[in-house]
């Protein structure tokens, strides 16, 4: 059976990429969903065969109706990093969901103000249920923090504006 959690995160992961159609099933629990606005969640009995995941590619109609809201919420968070060359961008290398912390209960591993050094971990990326810890890899101040955390990030994507020493 799937958690709910699990659940969400394949949704928000549907919904930003380009695909129209996605169906998994593992050890008897299926589920399938689909862009045009219907969603469809079903447990079935186990069967003797394996079923593959199975993806379809959306229309090419589709996919740019999909990425546009994303990146009309990005461009006021990323307009000072351009306009300010003097800012490092801390950039995610890779796709997942972002987290200020190591747990909810934790304070945020760095904040607008404080200082950092080029091994210091400024967040965690989750992909694949995986934590990734992102250094900065640059000595400076963190000047703002461009994503919230629980967020979906892609590869590449800034996470951290901070101003070099």
């Amino acid at each position: 059976m799937f958690k709910i959690q699990e659940i969400r995160e394949i949704i928000k992961l549907v919904d930003s990429s380009s695909i129209d159609e996605f169906v998994y099933e593992v050890d008897g629990a299926k589920v399938k969903l689909k862009k045009n606005g219907v969603v469809v969640t079903e447990t079935v009995a186990p069967k003797k065969e394996v079923v593959a995941p199975v993806v379809q590619q959306s229309a090419p109609a589709v996919a740019p109706a999909t990425p546009a809201p994303a990146k009309a919420e990005e461009a006021p968070a990323a307009a000072p990093a351009n306009n300010d060359p003097s800012l490092h961008k801390i950039v995610s290398p890779m796709v997942g969901t972002f987290y200020q912390s190591s747990n909810p209960d934790s304070p945020a591993y760095v904040k607008v103000g404080d200082k950092v050094g080029n091994e210091t971990i400024v967040c965690i990326v989750e992909a694949m249920k995986l934590f990734n810890e992102i250094e900065a890899e640059v000595q400076g101040e963190i000047v703002e923090v461009l994503v919230k955390d629980g967020e979906l990030v892609e590869y590449g994507q800034p996470l951290f504006l901070v101003k070099a020493e």
